[in-house]
């Protein structure tokens, strides 16, 4: 019998992926009683270097976790071996038992343009609840919000050529290239060559052949030839496995029922408009020139401003991992505790990363031409001017939003980003958004500080 167990994440042990310390908290709250009502909100702190902004995504894989997180009986043996857990009563695993969300969620939708420091996802519900959910969070939207920021930068440095995500053997991991190809598409790519992500979430799969196509047939002519007898109407070929311009003619030699020719190594700029001469001498107009090959938002801006003859871009690696910047700084701080019918604000000191109190929405302002202006990070329930960009997801522990398709998604950051004016698009040295924060915050800033100085003053 095969004892080996599998690491792909099923709903039946969904409480245990994540961090032991979230539990260790939880017992602790429960031991304790403490059972108050808290708001939590996840953020990013800074923005990587070279970024102005980020295109939230994730919120879809974040709200199925949310409403379906739960912990099995197998998942509770489990934590009841476990030393850490050698002193916590029988009581509190009856509560993981039957365990489930019950509180509030509000969230920017995906898609949606956010800055640095403002609330992409705020949780309301008892301490515990609040408290589990942290690490699962901050994973998803963590990591898709990167990608789906890297996509945008990379379309937008393409000038509307096509860009496709190539990029899953370079995933960390197979579950990775899957959300990495969904970010993708959020943040502007037209497809991807991921089959299973192309599966789940409707959205066009594309793809050619590999050198080892050419190579495993007598001649290139011949592995040219034959692939077009498979695939006559899907007939894109990958013509640098030897000498580019001499792969250029014999894929020529297809006629017209050639769709494409990939380019994947030497010099993109020069061979493409060599290629384009050769394609367009034997009356290939319509057949697209597709690079691939280590690309990334520089190296496609440099190729589209020197006239490079390539009509459509396969990013892999730069763009599932967010090479220049793998890593968003997402923070999941307890922002409000009620306490004995008392709204406490709660904040942190700690240098380089204090925190705002109080339950918070960002209102956003934009020009007399509908363009993004300003925005302000302010308190829930504030009278400010501006659209309020936080929108409520799930009520009592219950959904209540309606999820929009992939596409529509798509189509928000596609008008979120029109909406950006150029200076905060830039690929290097961006012009900073700016974010402001309300009176009332900094009110509620300052009576959080003097409350939290009064409990710390023995």
């Amino acid at each position: 019998m095969d004892k080996t167990k599998s690491l792909f994440l099923t709903e039946d042990l969904l409480g245990l992926a994540t961090d032991l310390y979230q539990l260790s908290m939880a017992a602790g709250y429960f031991e304790q009683g403490m059972q108050d009502t808290a708001t939590f909100e996840l953020s990013v702190r800074h923005l990587p270097e070279n970024r102005s902004y980020l295109v939230a995504a994730g919120l879809e894989q974040a709200l199925h976790y949310i409403t379906h997180v739960a912990f099995s009986q197998e998942a509770i043996r489990f934590l009841q071996r476990l030393p850490a857990f050698k002193h916590v009563g029988q009581t509190f695993f009856e509560f993981l038992k039957n365990f489930a969300f019950s509180g509030d969620v509000y969230a920017m939708p995906e898609g949606t343009v956010a800055f640095a420091g403002e609330p992409l996802l705020r949780i309301t519900a008892p301490l515990i609840e609040a408290q589990i959910l942290e690490t699962y969070l901050l994973s998803t939207i963590n990591f898709q919000t990167s990608v789906a920021t890297k996509s945008s930068r990379i379309t937008f440095a393409s000038q509307e050529r096509e860009v496709v995500d190539f990029g899953s053997r370079r995933a960390h991991g197979p579950q990775a290239g899957v959300l990495a190809a969904r970010a993708a598409f959020i943040g502007g790519c037209k497809g991807t060559s991921n089959v299973f992500a192309a599966y789940q979430l409707g959205i066009p799969v594309v793809g050619t052949i590999a050198h080892a196509w050419v190579m495993a047939h007598e001649s290139e002519r011949d592995s040219f030839q034959k692939f077009h007898a498979v695939f006559p109407d899907n007939t894109v070929l990958l013509i640098d496995t030897y000498d580019t311009l001499t792969g250029a003619r014999r894929a020529a030699t297809i006629g017209k029922g050639l769709k494409g020719i990939r380019l994947d190594s030497g010099d993109l700029l020069k061979l493409s408009g060599e290629v384009r001469r050769i394609l367009d001498a034997e009356g290939l107009q319509h057949v697209r020139i597709v690079a691939s090959g280590d690309l990334n938002e520089y190296r496609i801006d440099e190729l589209v401003r020197n006239g490079a003859a390539i009509d459509s871009f396969g990013v892999g690696t730069e763009m599932v991992t967010s090479k220049d910047a793998p890593a968003l700084g997402g923070i999941y701080k307890l922002v409000e505790q009620e306490h004995e019918g008392r709204l406490i604000p709660k904040m942190k000191f700690s240098a380089d990363k204090a925190t705002y109190p109080g339950k918070k929405q960002v209102y956003r302002k934009r020009d007399t031409d509908g363009n993004f202006r300003e925005d302000i990070i302010g308190l829930e329930g504030e009278f400010i001017a501006g659209k309020p960009l936080l929108t409520q997801v799930i009520k009592d522990g219950k959904a209540c939003y309606h999820l929009p398709t992939i596409y529509e998604m798509q189509n928000t950051a596609s008008d979120n980003l029109a909406r950006l004016p150029k200076p905060f698009k830039r690929l290097n040295n961006p012009e900073v958004y700016p974010v402001m924060k309300s009176n009332g915050l900094e009110r509620k800033r300052q009576e959080a500080e003097d409350i939290i100085a009064s409990q710390n003053n023995d």
